[in-house]
């Protein structure tokens, strides 16, 4: 059938959830037998997502193909199970360099550049490029009124155009408050959003109402009688307590039918079972266990959201509720370990980078170790178990990463050397993407993942270092995985004699992890807490 695309804009203001709802549109149409493809126009300048700061943006979410992108793309591919690659992420800073650099080029023949038709017409080539998928789903970042996004939304206004309007679609999400002190909700920011949508010549087709309380009838005449959209197409987005409900929310609104039958779909009934058993199981699980996740950004927790939603994804799968403590490595010390670190079944330090409070790390590694509490380290984690054990099993106090101190005498990790595609001052070498990993027999690694050989995803600048690996391997180091040809230790853990369940990755994990096939490694980690007996 010939692709059709449906785009998702937002109202009033930033964080309503057009990530989840863009996810839970691709599932529901996925669940009706299409293939279904995602993809985020971001309006920010910026290139590179992965040099964004946690702390304003959130993690930076890893694709197969290395590509460094938004945090919503761990939301598409965990809803849809499909992997994304970087043609799925474009931002305004991506197309002007294209633009400029056609320019240089001499594509453009001595033309003046201007918005339009140049930098709409480079928007248009990557939502009408060829997809293998039947939908295509693209989500404008921002929110409608934002000048930065004004190029995009022209962009799709003329793809309706180009590509007819029978295979596009617009969806506006927006938000409906509820007004406490005067117990009533209100129309007036969404009907002023689409007056700004219909300004730029974009009528939408349907409104997702984001909202706490329910839509009432009266409501939603009012929508459609002020935003022009027909009654059965506004769509009720209820607040969830889990967002692996939001899809089944969606469901019950027909949000898929009313796609599908103004692309003029003919689909078979959805099947959805399997997400609505998942869904049911998380709700009515009964056995509880904390764990701590000891990180530097944890004061903005979506700095972690994979791992959080891995570590969730592990719970139902061991039929056990999982309650992360969330704790700021400043506050661990040698000192105070015991003590911020007590009671929990497990303890988890994930990715990072920087100097700063990886003391704390290394005090947190050195607790889960001699406390025999089950660890997971991830990159950062790992790199800081390593230093921990260094410095205090093997009597090496000197031990550290070139990361945190670049002159040390005993370098065990190391920056990753410069490739030849590192062309340019803002660039640095760095393992991005999947890569193969041959495991070792007999360890905590294969058998969670029950093969010798995997595939993960890395966002890796700094490796163990290679002459330093006999060391630890004499003192006490398993190397459960490397890379094939034994060139790179990708993972690393304490024998069972020493430790019941400890283990150090170079990878990350939580970017495969879905909740209908959680991460191997995640659904170890939190069975091995789940089995740890009170000390």
């Amino acid at each position: 059938m010939q692709t059709k695309y449906i785009f998702m804009t937002g109202g009033v203001c930033s964080g309503l959830g057009k990530g989840i709802t863009a996810a839970s549109l691709g599932r529901l149409l996925k669940a009706r037998g299409y293939k279904v493809t995602i993809q985020k126009f971001d309006p920010y300048i910026n290139q590179d997502p992965g040099l964004l700061s946690p702390y304003q943006h959130g993690e930076v979410f890893v694709t197969e193909d290395g590509a460094e992108v938004d945090l919503d793309f761990g939301h598409y591919e965990r809803f849809i199970d499909e992997n994304l690659s970087a043609k799925s992420t474009v931002s305004t800073g991506k197309i002007y360099w294209e633009v400029l650099n056609g320019e240089r080029n001499g594509k453009y023949r001595g033309s003046t550049i201007q918005v339009i038709p140049h930098i709409t017409d480079a928007i248009k080539e990557k939502i009408l490029a060829e997809h293998d998928s039947e939908i295509v789903i693209i989500e404008i970042g921002g929110t409608v009124g934002d000048i930065e996004s004004l190029p995009f939304i022209e962009a799709i206004r003329q793809t309706s155009r180009d590509a007819g309007s029978e295979n596009v679609m617009y969806v506006h999400v927006t938000l409906i408050p509820y007004l406490n002190f005067a117990d009533e909700m209100k129309t007036k920011p969404t009907q002023n959003s689409v007056k700004d949508l219909l300004s730029l010549g974009i009528k939408p087709d349907a409104l997702v109402c984001r909202t706490e309380k329910t839509l009432t009838n009266e409501l939603r005449d009012k929508l459609a009688l002020f935003c022009n959209v027909d009654i059965s197409c506004i769509i009720e987005n209820l607040n969830a307590a889990s967002l692996y409900e939001v899809p089944l929310l969606l469901e019950e609104e027909h949000f898929a039918d009313i796609v599908c039958k103004r692309l003029k779909l003919n689909p078979p009934a959805p099947d959805l079972s399997e997400w609505k058993q998942l869904v049911e199981k998380h709700y009515n699980i009964k056995n509880e266990i904390t764990i701590g996740l000891v990180g530097k950004y944890t004061e903005f927790r979506d700095s972690y959201l994979s791992v959080a939603e891995a570590i969730e994804h592990a719970g139902i799968a061991n039929d056990v509720k999982v309650n992360i403590k969330w704790i700021h490595a400043e506050e661990i010390t040698d000192a105070t370990a015991p003590e911020k670190l007590k009671n929990l079944k497990g303890i988890l330090v994930p990715g990072g980078f920087g100097k700063r409070d990886t003391d704390g790390l290394i005090s947190t590694s050195r607790y889960a170790r001699e406390a025999r509490i089950p660890f997971l380290g991830i990159g950062l984690g790992m790199q800081c178990a390593l230093i921990d054990f260094a410095r205090n099993v093997m009597n090496l106090p000197e031990a550290d990463s070139t990361e945190f101190s670049p002159k040390t005498k005993m370098p065990i990790i190391e920056h990753i050397e410069p490739s030849a595609e590192v062309n340019s001052k803002i660039s640095v070498p760095k393992r991005k993407g999947a890569h193969p990993c041959k495991l070792t027999p007999n360890t905590h690694l294969f058998a969670a993942y029950g093969e010798a050989l995997i595939h993960e995803r890395f966002c890796q600048l700094y490796k163990i270092t290679n002459r330093f690996r006999a060391n630890f391997t004499q003192g006490g180091i398993i190397e459960s995985a490397t890379s094939p040809d034994g060139n790179n230790l990708e993972a690393i853990e304490l024998s069972i004699d020493r430790h019941p369940w400890f283990v150090g990755v170079q990878f990350h994990p939580e970017f495969k992890s879905r909740i209908t096939r959680p991460g191997p490694l995640f659904e170890a980690f939190v069975g091995a807490c789940r089995t740890k007996t009170t000390d």
